[in-house]
């Protein structure tokens, strides 16, 4: 027959935690709505006696029963810690080391792998790996779920552990394991850890006259690093034909940086606004009149890595119909994480509102759908052999108006350059050829300006002048 065994021993610490917590049970109590020597229905806002009565209790036997002995300033971190894990997968208890990580990657340097991710289920899931960054090279991809840390599993790990885990001095080693949908085997990454330098804007020129500009994150100056890369192309070309936006693969960031990117391409008009419970919470973000670009047609891309701030840009530029969405539906994280300090070194982040496009669409565990759906795929175009033309041929007619003559060698490069890009990334071939589109769309026809008032012709039927009778013909 098996028998607890209880010890009791007189202890001033614990006759004096007894006194402490029945100090703050009484001062819980005065909260408590009491009429006619009977307790009534706490109102909202004030403290259920019970719970608290629970909460006390379990405290007293954690402190004074668990088998290895806890102070009460860590007990008391764990309750707080406990309490906030419990509200979403986006809030947390940041001590000193994770307060100063957070700062860290909002200023956009230090030391890791270069994972963002989250909590889901218990699993620590990848959201996206960072550009550039041991992650993205080694092939770990959003979606992505770690089960262990160099051999430690972290089912019911919490989140900052996980992130403290993966973080590190550079140059050290971490093997990451993950399970990925439509694999049946886990996936192990020996990874090397790195200085993470998130740059957050990058640019390029496609094709002479289309510019690109990936955002990777939105930091503190992100937003006016994309007004001063636009003014810059712009002036050096006037004649720029189109824009790419790329968030795909953005966690997000700093909410006021989203708002001056999407303000960037508009001209005034709300970006987002958030609700919550506090009136401090309710707040409407718009943009300054004045569209940088001057409604050069924008192509926005975004995947299922493209959360938060991403989603508040590419959720506005939708609503005010000022670019096309492409890519495939975006993460869904419509919550707003307030960063509130509770001393010098500790904080908590805490969900305080959820944002809202112009038109209120929520995005909460919902998204952004595209308006062009294009998922991430590999493709090769089919080779060709060069394919003779018009202007390769012995003693052809040159262009009769001065035209630049199109070689089969001159089409075979251009065709190699246009496989190239498609092979890289086929969602950016694919926003490239839409961009052609609508500037072709939207530029007057120079023959309807010439031909107003003239009788329309037919495509495709050529007049021929008349003949005269007396004219030699066959």
């Amino acid at each position: 027959m098996f028998r607890a065994a209880f010890t009791f021993r007189f202890n001033a610490n614990v006759v004096a935690t007894h006194c402490a917590m029945g100090a703050l049970l009484s001062l819980v109590l005065s909260t408590i709505c009491i009429a006619d020597d009977k307790i009534t229905t706490p109102d909202a806002g004030l403290l259920p006696l019970e719970e608290l009565r629970t909460f006390t209790r379990v405290y007293d036997h954690v402190r004074n029963g668990y088998v290895d002995e806890i102070d009460d300033a860590k007990l008391l971190e764990y309750a707080i810690k406990g309490m906030i894990s419990e509200l979403d997968p986006h809030s947390a208890y940041l001590d000193k080391e994770a307060f100063t990580d957070l700062q860290a990657s909002t200023s956009g340097e230090f030391g890791g792998i270069g994972l963002e991710v989250s909590l889901d289920e218990g699993f620590i899931k990848v959201v996206t790996p960072i550009d550039d960054s041991p992650s993205a090279r080694a092939g770990i991809l959003s979606g992505d779920v770690v089960i262990r840390i160099d051999d430690s599993p972290v089912k019911g790990m919490d989140l900052n552990k996980a992130v403290n885990l993966m973080r590190g001095p550079k140059n050290s080693p971490i093997k990451i394991t993950v399970m990925r949908e439509g694999v049946d085997q886990p996936l192990d990454f020996n990874l090397v850890r790195d200085i993470i330098k998130v740059q957050s804007v990058r640019t390029r020129i496609l094709e002479q006259d289309y510019f690109y500009i990936r955002v990777a994150q939105f930091q503190l100056d992100t937003g006016k690093e994309v007004a001063k890369k636009l003014r810059e192309r712009l002036k050096k070309n006037p004649d720029t034909k189109g824009i790419i936006l790329d968030l795909r693969n953005n966690p997000g960031g700093v909410l006021q940086a989203s708002v001056e990117v999407a303000d960037a391409f508009l001209d005034g008009g709300q970006v987002v606004y958030t609700q919550g419970r506090l009136d401090n919470s309710n707040i409407g973000y718009n943009a300054e009149a004045g569209d940088i670009t001057n409604n050069l047609p924008l192509v926005v891309l975004i995947n299922d890595g493209s959360a938060s701030a991403s989603e508040i840009v590419a959720g506005a530029l939708q609503d005010h119909k000022r670019a096309v969405i492409m890519g495939t539906r975006s993460f869904g994280k419509g919550s707003v994480q307030s960063v509130i300090p509770i001393s010098n070194d500790r904080a908590i982040k805490l969900t305080t509102a959820l944002y809202y496009t112009p038109n209120g669409r929520s995005i909460q565990a919902q998204g952004i759908e595209p308006d062009v759906d294009v998922e991430r795929v590999e493709i090769a175009a089919i080779q060709k052999g060069l394919a003779t033309t018009e202007a390769d041929l012995a003693r052809h007619l040159g262009n009769s108006k001065g035209g630049k003559e199109s070689t089969s060698k001159e089409r075979a490069n251009k065709r190699i350059s246009s496989a190239e890009l498609l092979k890289e990334d086929n969602q950016l071939h694919e926003a490239l050829n839409l961009l052609k589109g609508l500037h072709i769309f939207i530029q007057r026809s120079p023959l309807a300006a010439a031909q107003t008032g003239a009788a329309p012709i037919a495509a495709d039927i050529v007049v021929q002048p008349e003949i005269s009778a007396e004219g030699d013909h066959e």
